[in-house]
Formats: C-alpha cells, structure tokens, sequence
C-alpha cells in the first residue's frame, strides 16, 4: 500500500489547475469591469459581488483571531502571529481603502549632509 506516495505530483497539478482557473476569473472580471456595456456590468455585479463579499467573509473567518488574540492561520506553534493578520490588513486595504491615512513606505533616499565650509 503507497499511501500519500505520489499524490505529491498530483496535488502540485491541482494546485496549479486551481490557482490558473483562480487567475482567470480576476481576469475576466476585470476586463468586465473596464469594457462592458452597463447592462452588463449590472449583471455581473449582481451575480459576483455577493459571491465575492462571501468569498471575504469565509476567508477573513478562518482568520478570525483566537481568544489570546492570535491570526490561529497563520501562527504556528513557535511563531504565533497576532491579530490582525496579513489576510485582515489585505481585507481593511481593498475593502475600505479611505478609513485610514495612506502612509507612504517607499524607501527615502537619504542624502548625504552638506560638508561645513573649511572641512574636507
């Protein structure tokens, strides 16, 4: 009896199937939300913002914080993460982009201080 052996290659396969299919979908709905008629755009947010707005409830539930305030997703036993996580700041980010200031985090090019007249 093999067990798991071998279902390595398969699960990469599924994988790949199931993130490719996954990266269509954002395609289509976004070459929906720049190109399509009104009619259809109408349609399309009909049918697929209640399934997205499903899709983040269920997502950011398995990411709900324990009662130790913990991300249970994403810590492990040596590196609890706390809440919120990545998955909720993502959410906060593209769900309610104006609630909070945006903070620039480009790196700043630190220029060098003028040399003192006389010096150098």
């Amino acid at each position: 009896m093999r067990g798991r052996e071998g279902f390595g290659e398969v699960d990469q396969v599924l994988g790949k199937i199931l993130r490719q299919a996954v990266w269509d979908r954002l395609d289509l709905l976004d070459e929906l939300a720049s190109s399509a008629d009104n009619r259809s755009l109408l349609s399309v947010a009909r049918s697929e913002l209640p399934r997205l707005a499903y899709g983040w409830r269920a997502l950011l539930a398995t990411h709900a914080p324990d009662p130790r305030g913990r991300c249970p997703q994403c810590s492990s036993r040596w590196r609890p993460r706390t809440s919120p996580c990545s998955v909720w700041r993502a959410a906060h980010e593209h769900l309610i982009p104006d609630a909070m200031p945006q903070i620039d985090v480009t790196p700043q090019v630190r220029r060098a201080a003028p040399v003192p007249a006389g010096v150098g």
